[in-house]
């Protein structure tokens, strides 16, 4: 599947713009995570920007999330490997993540929202001025961005990154999309 195919499709499966924006994050870190590992480019960024397509319809409902996507997914023929991905992402199932693409997406998925804090809490609201050193201070604070586990980022290790590593890709990758996620 094309970038812009897979673009056109999220639009039209999800119509809340922070949650777009939270996809697009994650593909670009994926995307980040990829050339770090010498892996796939283009279908990590695929599995990131496609992995929570279907949360308009099963929202909060986390038994459903996930499995429903990864359905919508295999039905259109995206690669058995993104669809599980997708599928592992969420850990309520107690599927087993395999391969680095698995652990990739798992780790990248709260890592996304955990930055986004870190910009929301400046003065400019911008991902240009956040640091690393902002970074490894708020980690600690379990009180920030509390929705972002911090144990599911630190799976970063499961992919051969140090958690200093994994912020910086992260970072870096959605500072490179800041004008396309409003930060």
């Amino acid at each position: 599947m094309q970038r812009e195919t897979a673009i056109k499709l999220l639009r039209e499966k999800l119509h809340n713009e922070n949650l777009i924006n939270h996809s697009l994050a994650v593909e670009a870190i994926m995307r980040g995570l990829a050339a770090r590992l010498g892996e796939d480019v283009d279908k990590f960024g695929l599995a990131g920007l496609l992995h929570d397509i279907d949360y308009d319809e099963t929202g909060e409902d986390f038994h459903r999330h996930s499995l429903v996507a990864a359905e919508m997914l295999e039905k259109i023929g995206l690669p058995a490997d993104v669809v599980y991905a997708v599928k592992v992402h969420n850990e309520v199932h107690g599927l087993p993540r395999l391969s680095v693409l698995d652990k990739a997406l798992y780790a990248a998925d709260p890592v996304s929202g955990f930055i986004t804090a870190a910009a929301l809490v400046r003065p400019d609201k911008k991902l240009a001025q956040v640091q690393m050193k902002s970074l490894r201070k708020r980690f600690k604070e379990s009180a920030f961005a509390r929705g972002a586990s911090r144990d599911q980022m630190d799976t970063c290790q499961e992919i051969g990154l140090e958690r200093d590593e994994f912020l910086e890709i992260a970072l870096q990758s959605m500072q490179g999309i800041a004008d396309q996620i409003g930060l």
